[in-house]
C-alpha cells in the first residue's frame, strides 16, 4: 500500500511538472515573440526619426505565474534525468504515459469527485458506454464521492457477473488484484473491467453476508444494456423500470408507455432505484413526455455557462395516476425526473431518501481526442430546491425488506415496494402510510415480545 501511495504522489509530481512544461513553453514563445515586435518598432522609429540614434527595447515582464511554470519545468526535466539515471524497475515496469497522468492530477487537485480528464481511448469507451452496448461483465456499479467504495448496485441476469456468482452489495475491492480504492468509477470501469470480448477478469469483492472476501473470475462478453424494462401488472397499472439514463432511454420509455397504454394501462409505476442517473437530456425528454407543457422541469445556475431552465413542450401528458420508486442509490438525472413529478404534484414518490447529487457535469472534448469533464452548475427542480447532498424524502417511506436487498432479481410478487406503489395507486396514500405505520407497531412489538 506504501508503494502504490509514494507512486501515486511521484506521478502528481510528473503531472505537475509536465504541465508546466507546456505552458512554459508557450510562455517563452510568447515573451520572444515579443521582444522581436518591440524591436521592430523602435527600427522602425528610427527610421522615420533621424534624431533617435539609440533605442533600447524594455525588459520583458514576466508574471509571478510564468516564472513559477518555467522553474518548474526545469524541475521536471531535473526529475526525468533521476529517473532515468536511479529508478530501479525501469525496464521491467510497463510505463504509462506521464502526459495522460498529468492531465489526470491536474483535474485531481481540484478535489471534485465528480470532475475527470479522460484520454482518448477513456473518451471513446464513455461514449459507448451511453449508446447502451458494451463489452463487460454485466454489472451496474456506483461509488460513494466520500469513501471511494465501489458497490454493485444491480447484476444482469445471465450476465458474465451472474454466471460467477456476484450479487448486489458485493463491495469491488480489486481487479486483477490490483486495490481500486479511491479510483475514479470511470477509470476503474473502462480501464480495468471493460475490455475485449472473449478475454477473462479477476475481480475480488467483499461480502458483507459472509464478512469475506471472495474472489471471482469472469470472461467478457458483448452486454445489452437495455435501459428500459416494462410489463403490465394487476389492476392495469404499467410497471417501467429505468436502469440508467443514456441517449437512447427516451425513445425507450416513450416506446413503453406508448405499449402499456395500449393495453389499457390505469396507472403507472416508474422505477428509478438503484439508478445513478447519467445523461440529463434524457430524463429532461421522459419529463416532458409525462407532464402538461409549460411545466418548470430543471433549472441550472452555474460558473461559465448560462442560467437555463428547461420547461416542458412536447404537447404530451400522463393524465393517469404515477409512483415513482426510489432509493439511496437513485442520483442525479433519476433525481431531476423526480423532483419535477413530486413538485407538480403529478406523481407520489415511493421508497427511501435518494442519493443528493444535485450538480451536472459537462463534457469538453479536446482537439486531441482526449476529454474534460467538469462539475459546471447546480440543478435545481421546480420548487426553486437545490437537492445537493440533501436528496429527496418520498412520500410514502418504505424499506426493501432485508431478505430482499441482497438477489440478483427480485421477484416482483416478492417485492415489497412495488407491493407498496400498487396500494398507493388503488388506495390512495395517506391510507397506505396508515396502513405501513400500523405493521410497523405490530412489528415492534413482536421484537418486544421475542427480547
Amino acid at each position: 500500500m506504501e508503494e502504490r501511495e509514494n507512486k501515486n504522489k511521484f506521478w502528481q509530481g510528473v503531472l505537475t511538472g509536465a504541465l508546466v512544461t507546456a505552458f512554459c513553453a508557450m510562455a517563452v514563445v510568447g515573451i520572444a515573440s515579443g521582444i522581436w515586435l518591440v524591436a521592430r518598432g523602435t527600427k522602425s522609429n528610427e527610421i522615420k526619426t533621424e534624431t533617435v540614434t539609440e533605442a533600447k527595447a524594455p525588459e520583458p515582464v514576466i508574471s509571478e505565474k510564468e516564472q513559477r511554470l518555467y522553474e518548474m519545468g526545469y524541475k521536471l526535466d531535473y526529475i526525468e534525468k533521476l529517473i532515468d539515471t536511479y529508478f530501479l524497475f525501469d525496464e521491467e515496469t510497463e510505463k504509462e504515459d506521464p502526459i495522460d497522468w498529468m492531465y489526470i492530477g491536474y483535474v485531481a487537485s481540484l478535489r471534485d469527485p465528480y470532475s475527470s480528464y479522460y484520454s482518448e481511448e477513456e473518451y471513446q469507451s464513455l461514449i459507448e458506454s451511453t449508446e447502451g452496448e458494451y463489452c463487460g461483465i454485466g454489472v451496474m456499479v456506483s461509488q460513494n464521492v466520500y469513501t471511494g467504495i465501489v458497490t454493485v448496485v444491480k447484476v444482469f441476469k445471465d450476465a458474465p457477473a451472474d454466471i460467477a456468482g456476484m450479487l448486489p452489495g458485493d463491495i469491488i475491492t480489486a481487479v486483477e488484484g490490483m486495490d481500486i480504492s479511491g479510483m475514479d468509477l470511470s477509470l476503474v470501469v473502462s480501464d480495468h473491467i471493460k475490455g475485449e470480448e472473449g478475454t477473462e477478469v479477476s475481480l475480488t469483492v467483499y461480502r458483507e453476508s459472509i464478512d469475506d472476501y471472495v474472489d471471482l473470475t469472469m470472461t467478457r462478453q458483448i452486454v445489452q444494456n437495455p435501459t428500459v424494462e416494462y410489463e403490465m401488472l394487476e389492476e392495469k397499472i404499467g410497471y417501467v423500470a429505468l436502469s440508467s439514463f443514456e441517449d437512447v432511454s427516451t425513445s425507450q420509455f416513450i416506446g413503453a408507455v406508448d405499449a402499456l397504454e395500449e393495453q389499457g394501462m390505469q396507472g403507472l409505476i416508474v422505477d428509478l432505484r438503484n439508478n445513478g442517473g447519467g445523461v440529463v437530456s434524457a430524463a429532461e425528454g421522459i419529463a416532458d413526455y409525462l407532464t402538461p407543457d409549460g411545466k418548470d422541469i430543471v433549472s441550472f445556475k452555474g460558473k461559465g455557462v448560462e442560467d437555463s431552465t428547461y420547461v416542458s413542450k412536447d404537447g404530451h401528458q400522463m393524465d393517469i395516476p404515477m409512483v415513482v420508486l426510489v432509493n439511496r442509490e437513485s442520483a442525479s438525472a433519476s433525481e431531476v425526473l423526480t423532483g419535477a413529478l413530486k413538485d407538480h404534484e403529478l406523481a407520489t414518490v415511493v421508497g427511501t431518501k435518494t442519493f443528493g447529487k444535485g450538480i451536472a457535469q459537462g463534457i469538453f472534448p479536446l482537439p486531441d481526442g482526449s476529454a474534460l469533464k467538469l462539475t459546471t452548475a447546480y440543478y435545481y427542480v421546480p420548487s426553486g430546491e437545490c437537492i445537493h447532498k440533501e436528496g429527496i424524502e418520498p412520500d410514502v417511506y418504505v424499506e426493501l425488506d432485508e431478505d430482499l436487498q441482497t438477489l440478483v432479481e427480485i421477484p416482483k410478487e416478492d417485492d415489497n415496494q412495488i407491493h407498496a406503489a400498487i396500494d398507493v395507486l388503488l388506495e390512495g396514500e395517506e391510507a397506505v402510510k396508515e396502513k405501513l405505520e400500523a405493521e410497523a407497531k405490530v412489528k415492534e412489538q413482536e421484537t418486544a415480545a421475542a427480547d
